[in-house]
């Protein structure tokens, strides 16, 4: 049931210097939490459905370029988004998409192996070696096409402009709009799925689960304007994102509950790496608002990383500095707080001047003036959130998963490119690269969906006095205090047992609408992420243990549900007579 990814790590990990000594590992998977085949029961025999070759889950950037390039290879293609289509991760991104570009292009002596070497260096060890070189060498290509659908960015003259963040060692980030990168990126992209008359978006529609029969996943059912409908696939490509909405401070929308990795794990599909949630160091901390990002380019720009004293710290626990990976930077601003007692540190950005910063970060400067903070005169208030995460559907270089007709792309998938900590803007070119290639795959071997008649019995119902926005919120406050930044066995025991405790009594049965499913979806996830961290004794990457003792464990630990080869067939799906 597993794809057979060989996957290199660097037993060197612990003080994140690579050598060129690598050892390839086979994924091994435990069993993970119970959990029902599906969260309602159904008919499709008496359900409204839609059908077509390429079945797209999911609106962000992956999901747009899958089913651009499904759609340019001449297959019907039905892409559904949770809510609007543009409302995804991607569309908040404002860093932007790290390439090395051609000779003429690239600032420096900036060439694709320091491309490598950085992206392997953050991941910690924990990267495929295959899979970094084979994604980075995409990055071109994938920019070119960006370029062909429409998508401006930043230039001086005839001249792309290029930025440099925490752990690259050059200047090779594009943006677009000053920080508004991944929402011209949407743009772009929407406007051409909304052009191509090959394909068929229906937005506001929350997918459940994935339809399994014979062996092979056949479409999703998904809820919308209160009615359970089904959409079939020759083939189904999740990109449905992250699920950052798991822990209580994110920068992620309302959207990242995590769907699509509760969704194909309940089908029988294998998740790796699920305790490397990255969290990103500088999100805007003031009680009472949104923690909105403040991208990393800030700091590439020259912001600089201060106490409530005042003081520059961060040369203090890495030789970058301020532009050292994400995880260091996150924890040395957490060593601060613990130390100094505040309750966050500053990012001070004023000595870069005003004209520079409300043009270069106009979403910055516009959102903290909202707040009566004026960037060019005064620090801003940051603390790290839940942002990134390097885990997900396990699948091989083209996007397969190990379910027959399933593929996934972009952060719900876990390919091998960022290992225990992603790059800073390795993300959007993983959803470029990977969407595209999962898209030409599956149009080239999908086939007219059959008809089913599959019966799924109704499970018990809920208890009708449950809580719902008061049990969502304990199980973000639970992560957040015992699987967040720093984790210690003992807490990570308390976590599983309490989300366990959580999901066979308060939330088990079938629920009728989405509030209910999106909380099912969360403590599933956050018990496959309080596992996998339980597993992981030693610190690597993103994932920090106070307690950590023994070598680091280069296996890429994998979690599927207990029965998963029995979910996948069609004894689970009575056809009807």
């Amino acid at each position: 049931m597993t794809p057979s990814l060989h996957l290199r790590v660097d037993v060197t990990a612990c003080d994140r210097k690579r050598t060129p000594e690598h050892r390839p590992m086979q994924i091994a998977p435990a069993a993970g939490p119970a959990a029902p085949r599906y969260l309602v029961g159904f008919d499709l025999r008496r359900r409204p459905h839609l059908d077509a070759d390429v079945l797209v889950v999911g609106g962000g950037v992956a999901g747009l370029t899958a089913a651009l390039a499904a759609a340019e290879r001449g297959a019907e293609v039905l892409l559904l988004a949770k809510s609007g289509i543009t409302e995804s991760n991607s569309n908040y991104a404002q860093g932007g998409v790290a390439a090395v570009l051609s000779m003429d292009e690239r600032e420096g002596s900036d060439t694709p192996e320091l491309h490598m070497q950085d992206t392997l260096s953050a991941g910690a060890g924990l990267c495929d070696e295959a899979t970094v070189h084979d994604v980075l060498s995409g990055a071109e290509v994938a920019i070119d096409f960006l370029r062909a659908q429409g998508c401006m960015f930043d230039s001086t003259g005839d001249k792309v402009s290029l930025t440099r963040e925490g752990g690259h060692s050059a200047r090779r980030i594009l943006h677009a709009n000053g920080d508004r990168t991944g929402a011209e990126v949407v743009r772009s992209l929407t406007a051409a799925v909304d052009a191509h008359p090959n394909i068929t978006v229906v937005d506001n529609a929350f997918a459940l689960d994935l339809i399994t029969a014979d062996g092979a996943v056949r479409g999703v059912l998904y809820f919308r304007r209160n009615e359970l409908f089904t959409a079939l696939g020759g083939q189904t490509i999740l990109a449905t994102g992250g699920c950052g909405r798991v822990w209580r401070e994110t920068t992620n929308p309302a959207v990242a509950t995590g769907d699509g990795l509760a969704m194909a794990y309940r089908a029988g599909a294998t998740l790796a790496d699920l305790e490397f949630m990255q969290f990103h160091p500088t999100t805007l901390y003031i009680a009472g608002g949104a923690r909105l990002l403040i991208t990393e380019a800030m700091r590439g720009e020259g912001a600089v990383l201060k106490n409530h004293a005042g003081e520059q710290f961060m040369a203090g626990y890495h030789e970058l500095a301020d532009l050292a990976p994400r995880d260091v930077v996150t924890r040395a601003i957490i060593s601060e707080i613990r130390r100094t007692g505040f309750p966050h540190v500053w990012l001070d950005a004023t000595h870069l001047g005003r004209d520079f910063l409300h043009e270069r970060f106009p979403t910055i400067a516009a959102a903290s003036q909202r707040f009566g903070i004026d960037i060019a005169t005064q620090w801003l208030p940051v603390h790290p959130s839940a942002h990134y995460h390097c885990g997900g559907v396990v699948t091989d270089s083209r996007g397969l998963t190990g379910l027959p007709g399933l593929w996934a792309a972009g952060e719900v998938a876990c390919t091998g490119l960022h290992g225990a900590n992603r790059l800073a803007s390795n993300s959007l070119l993983e959803g470029l690269v990977m969407g595209h290639r999962s898209g030409l795959e599956a149009a080239a071997v999908a086939e007219r969906p059959p008809r089913l008649r599959t019966v799924i019995p109704h499970p018990p119902t809920a208890p009708e006095e449950l809580d719902i926005v008061d049990l969502s919120r304990s199980v973000r406050h639970l992560m957040w205090r015992h699987v967040g930044i720093e984790r210690k066995g003992d807490a990570l025991v308390t976590a599983r047992r309490s989300l366990e405790f959580w999901s066979q009594h308060q939330a088990k049965g079938v629920f009728r609408d989405q509030a209910g499913w999106e909380l099912q979806n969360t403590l599933l996830i956050a018990a496959l992420v309080a596992q996998a961290a339980e597993r992981r004794t030693a610190s690597v990457g993103t994932h920090f243990r106070l307690d950590s003792h023994g070598e680091i464990d280069v296996r890429h630990l994998a979690l599927v549900a207990p029965d998963a080869a029995q979910r996948l067939q069609s004894g689970h799906a009575q056809q009807a007579k």
